[in-house]
């Protein structure tokens, strides 16, 4: 199940509001009751605020954007730092090898995104 924020920014977001503000435009609130997290207050110019049902509609597309983010963010940590991907293409142009493309491809592999 996703987050409210994630079910939010798809139901803005298939409204045509490509950017949220969850400090003006939405403000979310917990008050730790066992009921979990709610919209305290809509600000959204524009859009209606969802209704539960609303936000239940976008729970797979949202549940997928967040599964699809946490393999970008373990891709992102397994490609290593810039420089360091950087001296792999040089010394792969100096020693005709292809480790650069080799990694890439193993990180690839090792962390497929998901498509549903």
């Amino acid at each position: 199940m996703a987050s409210l924020s994630s079910k939010i920014k798809t139901y803005c977001a298939d409204n045509g509001v490509a950017e949220v503000d969850f400090l003006a435009d939405v403000l979310r609130q917990d008050d730790s009751n066992g009921q979990g997290p709610y919209i305290k207050a809509w600000n959204v110019s524009g859009v209606a605020q969802p209704t539960a049902e609303q936000l239940n509609a976008v729970d797979s597309a949202a549940d997928l954007e967040e599964r699809q983010n946490a393999v970008r963010a373990t891709r992102k940590n397994a490609y290593g730092d810039l420089g360091s991907q950087l001296d792999m293409q040089y010394h792969d142009s100096i020693d005709g090898t292809t480790t650069w493309k080799d990694h890439v491809a193993s990180v690839k592999t090792a962390n497929p995104i998901p498509t549903e």
